[in-house]
């Protein structure tokens, strides 16, 4: 839905990223009931948002847009929460979490920024 392509494909990149960063801080999580539960959890939400970010941009409409952006950001939202816990139990050190984390946080400002102008910019245009 976005005019420029290289923004979107820098967009698609960096969730790429972030879903290669997920993978790498799950395979450090500990082998316990809790390491493996968060494993779960986050392997599920850190690498979805790419693949519902990819669904975005082939968009049929400004709506399906906003709905498919939406569940990207509530994606990395989860992921954060995720990331989290992984910081205050701690299962993993805040050297190893911190990059990750800085991430989800730019991903979900830029993902959260663009699902406002779409919404704003549908009021408009009605």
């Amino acid at each position: 839905m976005t005019k420029d392509g290289s923004k979107e494909q820098e967009l698609a990149n960096r969730l790429l990223g972030f879903a290669v960063l997920v993978v790498r801080l799950v395979a450090a999580l500990p082998r316990s009931e809790i390491g493996n539960l968060v494993r779960i959890q986050l392997l599920k939400c850190g690498t979805s948002p790419g693949a519902n970010y990819e669904e975005a941009r082939g968009a049929e409409s400004r709506s399906d847009f906003i709905h498919k952006m939406g569940i990207v950001l509530k994606e990395l939202k989860e992921s954060r929460y995720w990331l989290s816990v992984i910081k205050e139990v701690p299962l993993l050190e805040e050297d190893q979490v911190h990059p990750v984390s800085k991430e989800c946080e730019e991903l979900i400002a830029i993902i959260a920024k663009s699902v406002f102008t779409a919404k704003r910019n549908r009021s408009t245009c009605s």
